[in-house]
């Protein structure tokens, strides 16, 4: 399988979205719709300056998008340091066990150390799939339990 790492740019929305449905394809567990308003949110986020400092990378085979990983910095007074939160990384059922995750992680953590940040924290799927991989990264280690909570 070859595979190349691209950066998520605006030109290549259409992609993605074309990604999204072919998750959906495939799994059925997604918690969002593909709809006019999530698209445009997408859209406007390339334009918004808060989104600066978003690393979102792109696996292709082909002219297909086979996975996506999604990253932001956290800068914090707590210990001075800005670190960064891996808020997704997803590839199609159909297109995993061939090295498109590890390529993802392996581009996002050259992009994060050409900025100084030594430390990337993320939130992980319980499934059993998603765990044996992050078992599987590098220099990584299981703790700590996430909490998501809704400002509403």
């Amino acid at each position: 399988m070859d595979i190349r790492i691209e950066p998520y740019t605006k030109e290549r929305i259409e992609d993605v979205i074309r990604f999204e449905l072919d998750l959906r394809e495939e799994e059925s567990d997604w918690g969002w719709e593909i709809d006019d308003a999530y698209i445009a949110d997408v859209r406007n986020s390339f334009d918004d300056p808060t989104f600066a400092d978003s690393i979102s990378l792109l696996a292709y085979e082909g002219n297909r998008v086979i996975g996506r990983i999604d990253s932001s910095m956290i800068s914090s007074h707590f210990d001075g340091s800005t670190k960064a939160y891996l808020d997704w990384i997803c590839v199609l059922k159909s297109s995993r066990h061939h090295g498109a995750a590890q390529k993802l992680m392996e581009t996002l953590r050259e992009e994060l150390k050409k900025r100084n940040v030594t430390t990337l924290i993320g939130l992980t799927a319980s499934n059993d799939e998603a765990q044996r991989f992050y078992r599987s990264l590098p220099d990584s280690m299981l703790r700590d339990t996430g909490i998501w909570i809704d400002i509403i």
